[in-house]
């Protein structure tokens, strides 16, 4: 029995998916967060991370993770694929490696047949498109200080500057002031600045005071209500852009989103109404998880494309 292996490396954890030729899955695994490795350290936690996933994986399957060789294998890593390869060579057994990006497995997992375009909305953004000849393309992800429009943490921070402002009296009041300082047990805006820009508030943690912003405009608050628009604006755009470039006016083609700040209502709206705007485009949930379509690359890569089947 030939069996495949897909893998989801990320900066909160490692999901390993083992499945066999038919496209049955077999065994799933997760490990520790594998983002990093160009330290000792952070090479030491990569193989740890997929040393344990796929042995849960394996297991789950019933085959002695130690001694099987994958017929193809492929990981999509957060943080870029350059300093990994070398490291995922020396402690997996396969005769296929495909050590890519987490964007090229979330559009793999998220359309019928791996084209299309995905927007990643969680700390932070990009989006990534493939078209039928194979071409890429992808707009943002430039990261917290010149991009990542419509992230969570991008959203927290205009949340706080909406806060600030009001506590300046240069901004309209808003109840996202009161929120931000009972999560982050501040006197003021300003206080609470500075204890974001604290080491104990890395950016993930300040990140998870998103979904603040949209209970805050569930309630009726005006200026909570325009930044969760604009993020699903700035998110079309980024769609948007990707389409430009791979696609002609009015062809067909399948936006898929994924992360955190899609399960706002009020973004996930906003964003598929000004994706759909553009004719031709179909906007919906992801059909499989990015995990999923890791295996679907090491499947493709094998020249194999069966449809995903559980256990």
């Amino acid at each position: 029995m030939r069996l495949f292996l897909g893998v989801d490396g990320g900066q909160s954890g490692t999901t390993a998916i083992v499945g066999d030729e038919t496209g049955r899955i077999l065994g799933r695994g997760e490990g520790g967060p594998c983002n990093h490795a160009q330290a000792v350290e952070g090479r030491a936690k990569l193989e740890r991370a997929v040393s344990v996933s796929v042995a849960g994986a394996c297991g789950q399957a019933g085959v002695d993770a130690a001694a099987v060789r994958f017929a193809a294998a492929c990981f999509g890593m957060s943080g870029g694929p350059e300093d990994k390869q070398a490291i995922l060579e020396r402690i997996l057994r396969t005769e296929r490696l495909m050590v890519t990006t987490d964007a090229v497995i979330a559009l793999a997992g998220a359309t019928a047949t791996g084209q299309g375009i995905i927007t990643i909305a969680g700390t932070g953004s990009i989006a990534f498109g493939r078209n039928g000849e194979g071409r890429t393309v992808r707009a943002g992800g430039w990261g917290y200080v010149f991009g990542d429009e419509g992230g969570a943490f991008d959203i927290v921070r205009q949340a706080l500057r909406a806060a600030l402002r009001m506590e300046e009296g240069w901004g309209p009041p808003t109840s996202l002031r009161a929120a931000l300082l009972e999560a982050t047990a501040s006197r003021s805006a300003n206080e609470a600045l500075h204890t974001l820009y604290s080491s104990e508030w890395p950016r993930s943690r300040a990140a998870a005071l998103a979904p603040l912003v949209d209970a805050a405009a569930g309630e009726g608050d005006r200026v909570a209500g325009e930044i969760l628009s604009g993020a699903g604006q700035q998110l079309a755009m980024l769609a948007g852009a990707v389409r430009a470039q791979l696609w002609r006016r009015g062809e067909a083609v399948e936006v898929a989103y994924i992360g955190g700040v899609f399960r706002s209502g009020r973004v996930r709206e906003r964003f598929r109404m000004l994706v759909e705007l553009e004719e031709g485009a179909q906007c919906g949930a992801p059909r499989h998880g990015p995990a999923e379509g890791a295996l679907r690359e090491a499947y493709r890569a094998a020249g194999l494309d069966p449809e995903l089947k559980a256990r």
